[in-house]
């Protein structure tokens, strides 16, 4: 009975208590989207670099190395010689082996000499693959395959010049050396986007003129006599690296560790995304805070409504305690009325977040790289729904309070 009076009270006033529904509706649309964009921008950040058994650099720090190696943020202490590079990649454990030479710089994007191995090899976001969507890939000692960012923040095509400065802060330019965009790879939400990729040799070409840093006054190599060199590095920056078994994984990091001929530092790309995650997670705390907070306000105001209705309802519940109500009877019907409001919230709000997901998914992910996955509600995603419904509940115990102990006479009395 008491759940048919409070159907029938909510209907009575159904555009107040429309509103507070949408309110609550919105505020958990907004809770869990912003749990769902938490989730997949925690899974695309471990997703960077997958299929990557060990990174190796110069010996630094874990969390260094990942950035300056996948993300291109910072530069090494140090290189590794060709001669320790072919000495790890001729080791019987390894079945690939990926170069990365960094340094200079293209209008505040990162240039990246590497190989086609790079292209082969290099998997993000559970085992994908880079695709070249425009153009094709490094066919001449002068091309570059530029990423998706690049090619949109600069407005470059296939076939524009692109002209590379040397260092990350130089106002000097290989000018005398310019590439040509030969292919844009898609986007995949991952530093790839944003950096500047070309050969090896192309890297050892633009700086057979420079020395120690500097270029050597008035010397200028023609371009056909350095396209007929020896274009082999002396030195590389890093390299990502496959083993043929995972049970060889530990062995060959403790032995490049261990390298005699040079420090090095081989580590295992999950367990330094973890790290760096930890120190960048503080955003992920503030976020979910801020969704709690709209959640609370949502509440708040349907406490507020209720408080507000009270006084349009009292000779109602005087009416209900002059036929035999109970107190307790007046408190129940207030908070099953406020407990009906939460969980028809949650339910739209539920379904409007699974709705925007199915318009937002594709367009989030060709725009931003972030894959927001459609799924089932997670037993957190059911606990926050309990949890609100469970909140509004007790939030209404105030009003419902003050409800039934309004005064009959104060209830029946006719104001004037």
């Amino acid at each position: 009975m008491i759940l048919r009076l409070a159907y029938r009270s909510l209907l009575a006033r159904a555009l107040t208590v429309g509103m507070t529904i949408l309110a609550i509706a919105l505020s958990v649309a907004l809770f869990l989207g912003v749990e769902k964009v938490r989730t997949g921008a925690r899974a695309s950040f471990a997703d960077t670099i997958s299929g990557t058994d060990l990174i190796v650099g110069a010996r630094s720090g874990a969390v260094q190395l990942l950035l300056y190696s996948v993300f291109r943020i910072g530069n090494a202490t140090n290189n590794v010689t060709w001669e320790s590079y072919q000495d790890i990649a001729a080791r019987p454990e390894v079945d690939w082996i990926v170069p990365i030479s960094l340094g200079d710089s293209h209008r505040q994007f990162r240039v990246m000499g590497t190989t086609q191995a790079f292209f082969d090899h290099y998997k993000y976001r559970g085992g994908r693959s880079l695709v070249v969507g425009e153009g094709q890939g490094l066919n001449d000692l002068y091309d570059t395959v530029i990423g998706a960012e690049v090619a949109a923040t600069l407005g470059y095509k296939v076939g524009d010049p692109i002209v590379v400065s040397h260092g990350l802060a130089s106002f000097t330019e290989h000018d005398d050396q310019p590439f040509r965009v030969a292919g844009i790879i898609e986007r995949t939400g991952t530093p790839v986007d944003r950096t500047v990729i070309v050969s090896l040799e192309a890297i050892e070409a633009i700086h057979v003129d420079w020395k120690s840093g500097a270029q050597i006054p008035g010397q200028t190599t023609p371009v056909d006599r350095i396209r007929q060199m020896e274009l082999t590095p002396s030195a590389v920056t890093a390299a990502l690296v496959g083993v043929k078994s995972r049970l060889q994984i530990f062995g060959l990091q403790r032995a490049i560790n261990d390298y005699p001929e040079e420090p090095l530092l081989a580590i295992l790309p999950g367990v330094a995304l973890q790290e760096l995650w930890q120190i960048v997670g503080v955003a992920e705390t503030a976020l979910i805070g801020v969704s709690a907070m709209v959640v609370v306000t949502a509440l708040l105001g349907m406490m507020a409504m209720i408080f507000s209705s009270l006084n349009e309802r009292r000779r109602e519940m005087a009416i209900w305690r002059a036929m035999g109500a109970r107190p307790a009877t007046i408190l129940g019907l207030l908070v099953l009325e406020a407990a009906l409001m939460a969980a028809i919230g949650a339910v739209l709000g539920l379904a409007l977040l699974y709705a925007g997901l199915a318009i937002a998914q594709p367009l989030v992910d060709s725009a931003f790289g972030l894959w927001l996955p459609i799924d089932a509600p997670t037993s957190r995603e059911l606990s926050v729904l309990a949890a609100v419904i469970a909140a509004a509940a007790f939030a209404s115990l105030l009003p419902a309070l003050r409800a039934y102990r309004l005064s009959l006479a104060d209830g029946m009395m006719v104001r004037i």
